[in-house]
């Protein structure tokens, strides 16, 4: 069974993403004073008293709004009302009782679910007491005072969540799930393929660039395989990142690479590949991902021909020449074209990144490629090659022991990479070459 969910909800800018940032113990969801700014449900895992469960920060819920994205975080929030074991409905001190809070009220009483009313921006509860007893007029129950800013009263809160949580419920996840981040571009399609591979409307969808702000885990199932999909805000060019909202986004995109094991970088097949692409690609190449390129919008491209995506892919791999390894899909996120080798695909660099190769062949595919390519020498010295080791996975991550680190130049590693590649394809993933000094009376030379 899956751990419990809480959902922090309310109208906007009461302090739900200052709640949520405490209770996760770091900065995942936006926080800035202007209403709306968390627009998609944020997940984080919350460890409290013995208990495991995950909190849900939603966009605040205007009932009665026409605005399309207002409308959307509404229908989010009911999403995450829906799918929670217990819900707390936040509401602001400073602002007093207003009528959007008497309608989130209804609409949380018509769920059915345990709901704990919290009094947010309650940092001196002896002179502010009179205030918080105003919000009993919401029918909710008794009222939690707490200040989200200065963590007060939060392990109160955390009492009365838990207290409706089935023990029976609590089982610690048996297996390391998968984790893949869609990257790219402003509105290229990337929650619209999340979207496609749920079945549900997931993600906010919208013709705005930048509509999706934070990074979202979603949690999808393929043929009885799980696998979380991370979907991350567009990135813009520092040029157009004028708000500090962007700039948050950007190193929450970062961070969402970093803690994937595979980044699907999606293109908009129309407009085509651009340098911003390369530079998006170029944070998952750096970091040592698997990545996949999805070629998205491909049923939108008008005259195709017989050698279209092999005329596309080749300007692809010109574009991305250092990303030679990764696997390229066409696909479609509006019709579902191919999207199932999607799953094959990321299997396919799962499997690679994990590899383990014995250290007796590799010294073998090593002395074989010193045999057709001698090193590289500089003013008389040659560099000497005595063993090579993998060390690591998640890159699969080798380290070739050497005379001197010096003499060794780029080009030639790379040469020693391409050799490896040969012989175990590693398709879709990153290597790592590492080069350390061993001196000559350490280890026999296999180049002598």
């Amino acid at each position: 069974m899956s751990r419990p969910i809480v959902a922090i909800v309310g109208r906007p800018n009461v302090g739900k993403s200052t709640l949520f940032n405490a209770l996760a113990g770091k900065k995942i969801s936006i926080i800035e004073d202007t209403p709306g700014v968390t627009r998609d449900r944020i997940y984080a895992d919350v460890d409290w008293s013995g208990y495991h469960f995950t909190i849900i920060d939603t966009g605040g819920i205007e009932p009665e709004s026409s605005d399309v994205i207002l409308s959307q975080m509404r229908e989010q929030a009911q999403i995450a009302i829906d799918t929670a074991q217990v819900i707390i409905f936040m509401v602001d001190l400073r602002s007093g009782v207003q009528d959007a809070d008497g309608k989130v009220a209804d609409m949380l009483r018509k769920s059915g679910k345990p709901v704990i009313l919290c009094v947010n921006a309650v940092d001196n509860y002896v002179k502010q007491e009179p205030y918080v007893y105003e919000f009993y007029e919401l029918g909710i129950g008794d009222p939690v005072p707490i200040s989200a800013a200065n963590r007060q009263g939060i392990g109160d809160l955390l009492d009365q969540v838990t207290a409706y949580f089935d023990e029976a419920a609590e089982e610690e996840e048996a297996q390391e799930i998968p984790r893949i981040a869609i990257v790219g571009k402003p509105n290229v399609g990337k929650s619209s393929l999340i979207n496609k591979l749920t079945g549900e409307g997931r993600l906010i969808v919208s013709d705005i660039a930048g509509t999706t702000r934070d990074a979202i885990d979603t949690s999808v199932k393929y043929q009885g395989r799980e696998y979380i999909f991370i979907d991350t805000a567009g990135l813009r060019r520092k040029s157009r990142i004028k708000e500090e909202l962007e700039h948050y986004t950007v190193i929450r995109t970062v961070a969402a690479v970093d803690r994937a094991d595979v980044v699907v970088l999606v293109i908009d097949a129309v407009e085509g590949i651009s340098e911003q692409d390369a530079k998006i690609a170029g944070i998952a190449h750096e970091r040592g991902k698997g990545i996949v390129i999805a070629v998205n919008k491909w049923d939108a491209v008008a005259d195709k021909e017989t050698n279209s995506t092999r005329d596309y892919e080749k300007e692809v791999r010109r574009i991305l020449s250092y990303l030679s390894y990764a696997e390229i899909l066409f696909i479609s996120a509006l019709t579902g074209q191919r999207l199932h080798r999607l799953f094959a695909t990321v299997d396919m660099v799962l499997e690679n990144q994990t590899r383990r190769i014995p250290t007796g062949v590799l010294n073998e595919i090593m002395t074989e490629a010193v045999a057709l390519q001698a090193p590289p020498t500089d003013k008389g010295r040659r560099l000497k090659l005595f063993y090579i080791t993998q060390v690591a996975v998640k890159p699969p991550t080798f380290v070739i022991f050497v005379n001197d680190k010096e003499l060794m130049h780029f080009s030639y590693l790379r040469y020693i990479e391409n050799q490896i590649r040969q012989s175990f394809a590693f398709k879709g993933t990153a290597l790592k070459l590492i080069v350390r000094e061993r001196s000559e009376r350490d280890r026999t030379t296999i180049n002598s």
